[in-house]
């Protein structure tokens, strides 16, 4: 009307409700990473109102919607912002960006989805850029995950798989290196001390397969939720150094004894190097194994089953170039390797008290 007042006649006639539509897994999907521990924001151009009605209906605690608007422009003063609220609606591009970096600024990972033009800046700066299957193509482009079915449920899974692969990796690096740091040190000691070298190298085909090659190949293929954590070159070193040193000391530990203390013939002594070697290096499986579950516990038990099998059935003795060493090497062996195990799990222990602290 001209004077902005409504005719006294007009009676309301029909109300017209206008609703979001959300998509049927983001509540589900939502909830997982609230269990996980990431930390959920919603930032959208619509009214504020309409953007915390639609992340209450999405399980999100939305009470205190921001107008971004009234947002400051201070990387430092926006990241507080951010800390605070998890609603913020009228938002603009460059402001979708700027949350990012300051967030990323804080020391946080940022992952983001969107399927509008308006989200590309954003997505091209976050972390991991996830875009829906029916985003633009501008979107699709700088994104770095796309969802060609567009469906929110995928996500879960696709953190799953980023975390088993990452997760894994760790735990049978450790294995790799500690053979690393061992063969290393034995190489230089036995060409120092000009002895015959321990072993032939089937027998070292046959350690390496039951301490790494069969462990790591199921290890990596097992599920593991464990959230990924910087360091882990530092965390591999710092864990195979001290049980490579170990393994090489017990090694060259029995070797002395034999020879020097013992009548034992060379094949006796590779016996019992092999026995120190096997038992001190599944222990470090024993590590990397935890925390135990039925088929960790299985697949250890049959590490060291063949581990006797080894020095006890004719034929693999035969194989091997392997005699049976007398009860006065074998015990000296198991020694050896006891020793080595306490080091190894001592060494674990404070390792792990420091990336607790």
């Amino acid at each position: 009307p001209p004077d902005g007042a409504l005719p006294a006649q007009v009676r309301p006639a029909v109300v017209l409700a206008f609703r979001e539509r959300l998509r049927p897994d983001a509540a589900e999907t939502l909830a997982y990473f609230r269990e996980q521990g990431v930390a959920l924001k919603v930032v959208s151009g619509d009214s504020p109102g309409t953007v915390a009605a639609a992340a209450r209906a999405a399980g999100m605690d939305a009470a205190s919607p921001v107008d971004a608007r009234s947002l400051p422009e201070d990387p430092a003063a926006l990241a507080d912002a951010l800390e605070r609220h998890s609603v913020f609606g009228r938002v603009g591009p460059e402001q979708k960006e700027a949350m990012v970096r300051a967030l990323q600024a804080r020391g946080h990972v940022v992952a983001m989805t969107g399927d509008g033009v308006n989200d590309a800046l954003a997505l091209k700066t976050a972390d991991l850029g996830i875009a829906m299957g029916t985003a633009a193509p501008a979107t699709k482009a700088v994104a770095r995950l796309v969802l060609l079915d567009g469906r929110f449920s995928r996500l879960p899974a696709v953190v799953a798989e980023g975390r088993r692969v990452i997760a894994n990796i760790e735990r049978v690096s450790r294995l790799f290196l500690t053979k690393t740091v061992y063969a290393f040190v034995l190489g230089i000691s036995f060409g120092a001390l000009a002895w015959a070298f321990p072993f032939l190298p089937r027998q070292l085909s046959t350690s390496d397969f039951l301490m790494l090659g069969f462990p790591a190949s199921v290890l990596a293929l097992l599920p593991n939720a464990r959230r990924y954590v910087p360091g882990f070159l530092r965390r591999a070193v710092t864990a195979a150094v001290p049980s490579g040193l170990a393994m090489a000391a017990a090694i060259l530990g029995v070797y002395a004894y034999g020879r020097w203390a013992t009548d034992a013939s060379q094949e006796q002594i590779e016996a019992a190097a092999f026995l120190t070697l096997t038992v001190s290096g599944l222990w470090v499986l024993v590590i990397a194994a935890r925390p135990f579950t039925r088929w960790r516990l299985l697949l250890v038990g049959c590490m060291y089953a063949g581990t006797v099998a080894v020095l006890t059935v004719p034929l693999s003795l035969e194989y091997h170039q392997l005699a049976d060493p007398d009860a006065q090497l074998t015990l000296a062996a198991l020694a050896f390797a006891a020793g080595a195990c306490v080091v190894i799990e001592a060494a674990h222990q404070v390792l792990r008290r420091r990336l607790r602290a």
